[in-house]
């Protein structure tokens, strides 16, 4: 067992599926000799070499079409987009051509393609480079969504990411690069679309992704000091989306919060919100609770930032408010 930082553990899971398959090659702007702007490739240059970890010119268009083009042809690409915010120059090759290749070739041709990405807020970098974009993807078919939060999740959903025959959009939180996790030793392979319940509970269902499952567990143990027993859920996937395992703690504890980093309108939430009224309408005991960012950009100034961003005291108020008899 070792304690890896979320950031190592990145450059950990690259590493395992580069050893097993030398088909996995990275790309991206800064990922060989810089080690990748955030550290997560930090190692791969001199481990694999300059034919299997390239940098790219800064060309968000031409890391994405070099990378479908060599998952087309027979590799297993990582692409990186240094920050998910700048998914926008690109968007077209993500939605209408990975998304949909293997769909109007009628399997005649995979997309077994990762773009990593440094995604969300809580770093001070702006409106620009603070977005969570994660609800943009859920949104379109033919892509997978990944947003590990711990290290060990890391590790393995990035393998699971890898050997998907889909394109899988896998958003790495820049809030939680320095946090630290055990990981077991030897290879981990995860599964993609398994939600996993981080803490027991039984008065409510707290349902969280990346960063915000930190907050909702800290949350969670003071509410638990006031008599109120959390059950936090982290999703780590939005699609495939595990609905069942939030509508089976649904029924037991009669109440669903969200809490996302997502902007409050169309957040993933939202769905979440759709599906319990339509499967799980009869187990609510009061109103379902989305606990999010406003819908405005996000601030750069530390105290405006935030208190955009739900925070532990925040999570823990808007929960205990809504539970009072």
């Amino acid at each position: 067992m070792a304690i890896l930082t979320y950031r190592e553990a990145v450059a950990r899971g690259i590493a395992q599926e580069m050893e097993r398959d030398d088909s996995v090659v990275l790309i991206g702007e800064d990922v060989a000799g810089a080690g990748g702007v955030f550290k997560t490739s930090a190692g791969l240059l001199e481990r694999f070499g300059p034919e299997r970890v390239i940098d790219t010119p800064i060309a968000e268009q031409a890391i994405l079409g070099a990378a479908m083009g060599a998952a087309m042809t027979g590799l297993r690409p990582i692409a990186e987009i240094m920050f998910s915010d700048f998914f926008a120059v690109c968007w077209d090759l993500v939605v209408n051509e990975m998304a949909k290749t293997r769909y109007m070739t009628n399997g005649q041709v995979t997309i077994p393609l990762v773009v990593k990405s440094g995604n969300g807020g809580s770093l001070r970098f702006g409106a620009q480079h603070s977005q969570s974009i994660e609800n943009w993807a859920m949104a379109v078919p033919g892509i997978k969504v990944v947003a590990p939060s711990t290290p060990e999740d890391v590790v393995g959903l990035m393998a699971a990411a890898v050997r998907s025959d889909d394109p899988v959009l896998f958003f790495e939180h820049k809030g939680l690069y320095s946090s630290k996790g055990e990981v077991p030793d030897g290879p981990i392979v995860d599964e993609l679309g398994t939600a996993r319940v981080r803490r027991p509970g039984k008065d409510a269902t707290v349902v969280a992704l990346g960063l915000m499952v930190s907050r909702a567990l800290a949350a969670a143990e003071q509410l638990a000091e006031r008599g109120i027993d959390c059950e936090v859920i982290d999703l780590r996937s939005l699609v495939p989306l595990d609905a069942a395992t939030v509508l089976e703690s649904l029924g037991r504890t009669g109440r669903l919060f969200t809490v996302e980093e997502n902007p409050r309108m169309l957040g993933w939430g939202s769905e979440l919100v759709a599906i319990a009224g339509d499967d799980g309408f009869w187990d609510l005991d009061g109103p379902i609770v989305r606990i999010t960012t406003p819908h405005i950009p996000l601030a750069s100034a530390d105290s405006l930032e935030d208190l955009m961003i739900p925070s532990v005291d925040r999570i823990r108020d808007e929960i205990e408010q809504a539970l009072k008899p």
